[in-house]
């Protein structure tokens, strides 16, 4: 609702010169008359309704329904005594600016029937009058059915467009935070895994250098090739943010496993046939952090990585036969476990952990990506 000083109306199709005429013609009815009394109680009649206009619109509660009828009674002793029915387009414009809509019905249907009820009488009792200005007659009461409709339709549109402003901000800002989320997670699972590697494979040059030097020199180079594997990769995320292709990963995990002496048994094909790029990505993505958390925490000797694919879903399982975790404990605290099962989330995936003869983790991946029923994006 526009503040007290805004009592002349804007958007309304009229120019405000042509608001100010209608505020000033009333004087001109009431000059007409000749008694001295009437003057005075015309002039008194403006005063108070422009009080009260401003009253309406800064007030709350009670106090605008109590200014608004004694608006609209002055608007009908105007239009019945002197022929003035131009306070109607004001009311008018009120009511179109009230927020509610029971309040605007109500309101609408009270100013329209007191409107066209005493523009009925004074069609006899000011029949003179009306008939010097009957044009602007039709156009006053043309106003009063369309223009609160009118007002109360484009404030609400505007209402709407400011919401679904806030609702975009809103949406760009969790936007931004998701693609945060997203690079840190990246760079845990690209860097994190490859200084982890690098960070091994040291240690056990540092160890064989003076006993079995070609060993280590194997070594140096596995660490040479991963140190220019985890740049490229990290040039890559950078610059594009490329997706993961499932094939392309196993490339990777076939490296890293073997670097870490863990054998390595793939069952099924990891050419995905129904499964979409965005979830394929996360594939990917789940899979290389299982497999980092088998060569860093598992100590297993076998690696199993079996892909189940139907037209409903991808189901990817990851087993090894070492020491086995406490599921609470990784699902928890790992930062492994916790950045796939946000990811899994952003797919409506789903992980189950078995402990048992080792860990096994079981991921499942539907192939559409639905509306979960919290209304957020999954």
């Amino acid at each position: 609702m526009q503040k007290w000083y805004h009592i002349i109306p804007k958007n309304t199709g009229l120019s405000i010169y042509a608001w100010i005429i209608f505020c000033i013609l009333p004087f001109y009815f009431i000059f007409r008359t000749s008694g001295t009394l009437e003057i005075f109680f015309g002039i008194l009649m403006i005063l108070l309704f422009f009080a009260a206009y401003r009253v309406s619109f800064i007030s709350e509660g009670w106090t605008v329904y109590l200014s608004v009828g004694i608006e609209m009674l002055i608007s009908i002793v105007m239009t019945v005594l002197l022929g003035y029915v131009y306070f109607a387009l004001f009311l008018a414009f009120y009511i179109g600016s009230i927020q509610g809509k029971a309040r605007f019905i109500s309101l609408y249907v009270v100013h329209l029937v007191t409107t066209l009820a005493a523009v009925a009488v004074a069609f006899f009792t000011q029949e003179a009058i009306f008939q010097t200005q009957l044009p602007f007659i039709i156009i006053s009461v043309i106003g009063v059915i369309l223009l609160p409709l009118t007002i109360h339709s484009r404030n609400n549109r505007e209402k709407l467009e400011s919401e679904l402003r806030i609702a975009n901000q809103k949406l760009s800002q969790m936007v931004v935070m998701e693609e945060r989320q997203r690079i840190a997670r990246d760079l845990h699972d690209t860097l994190g895994q490859k200084l982890s590697l690098i960070g091994l494979k040291s240690d056990l040059a540092g160890k064989l250098v003076r006993v079995e030097p070609d060993f280590a020199k194997n070594e140096l180079h596995d660490i040479n090739q991963t140190a220019r594997t985890a740049l490229k990769e990290v040039r890559e995320m950078v610059s594009d943010m490329k997706s993961v292709k499932l094939a392309d990963e196993m490339v990777h995990i076939r490296q890293m496993l073997r670097a870490a002496s863990i054998a390595f048994r793939l069952e099924g094909e990891p050419r995905l046939t129904h499964t979409p790029l965005l979830v394929e990505n996360v594939v990917s993505m789940c899979l290389r952090e299982a497999i980092t958390n088998v060569v860093k925490h598992s100590e297993a000797t076998i690696c199993t990585v079996n892909i189940n694919q139907s037209p409903d879903e991808l189901v990817l399982k990851v087993s090894d036969n070492g020491k086995g975790m406490d599921y609470q404990e990784n699902f928890q605290r790992k930062n492994g476990i916790k950045g796939m099962r946000e990811r899994l989330e952003f797919v409506n995936g789903s992980l189950e952990i078995k402990p048992d003869n080792g860990t096994e983790l079981i991921f499942r991946f539907p192939n559409a990506i639905q509306q979960s029923k919290q209304g957020e994006r999954t």
